[in-house]
């Protein structure tokens, strides 16, 4: 764990909304008209699993694999069930969202991090880590969402700050720490020399 001011989690806040690219202006996109319609449509969760799982290809086929299997219907009355609860009631908008096929609570905590990022963040190993230290067994519940929602919440109370900023600014610190970008950039870098040798030996 370690200590991050409001002007840390501002400046790393922004580097990860930098880094996000267009993935950030359809968090925008979906969060707003979840907020104005109060309901999310199956097209709409869909595209929060290829937002989910934007690095794995794999995953995020499984995923709507099975996020197929809800009909509109469902979706519709579901999310709005979940959108319209009182503001406190957490742990049965959760419980809600998991209702609909394919939707884990990582995926839960997307869906409300877009809906109220004042008051959700995403499910993050990386936001755990920043808080509550090394993570526990099976991690991914209901209730370990709950566990590290009221840990963002403190800390975002205490700066002032949305807790999906909090949320935005504890996973990039971590990943940046751990060189995640720099392993990517190598990567790419690796992945490009190998193409311009098999360029050269076709020439």
């Amino acid at each position: 764990m370690f200590q991050v001011d409001k002007k840390d989690f501002l400046k790393w806040s922004a580097k990860y909304d930098k880094d996000q690219g267009w993935l950030g202006q359809k968090e925008r996109e979906l969060g707003t008209r979840f907020r104005k319609s109060k309901v999310m449509t199956k097209a709409d969760l869909v595209q929060v699993v290829e937002w989910t799982f934007k690095d794995d290809e794999a995953k995020k086929r499984l995923v709507l694999e099975f996020v197929a299997r809800n009909d509109e219907a469902s979706v519709l009355r579901i999310s709005s069930q979940a959108f319209n609860l009182p503001l406190d009631d957490d742990a049965c908008r959760i419980n809600c969202l998991l209702m609909l096929q394919g939707v884990t609570p990582v995926l839960a905590s997307v869906v409300l991090s877009f809906f109220n990022p004042q008051r959700y963040g995403i499910f993050d190993v990386y936001a755990w880590r920043g808080l509550l230290g090394n993570e526990v067994p099976n991690l991914f519940s209901a209730a370990n969402y709950l566990k590290l929602l009221a840990a963002l919440r403190k800390t975002a109370a205490k700066h002032n700050l949305d807790v999906r900023m909090v949320e935005k600014g504890l996973v990039k610190k971590k990943l940046d720490e751990a060189g995640v970008i720099q392993k990517r950039s190598q990567r790419k870098s690796k992945h490009s020399t190998a193409k311009a040798k098999t360029r050269i030996k076709k020439n």
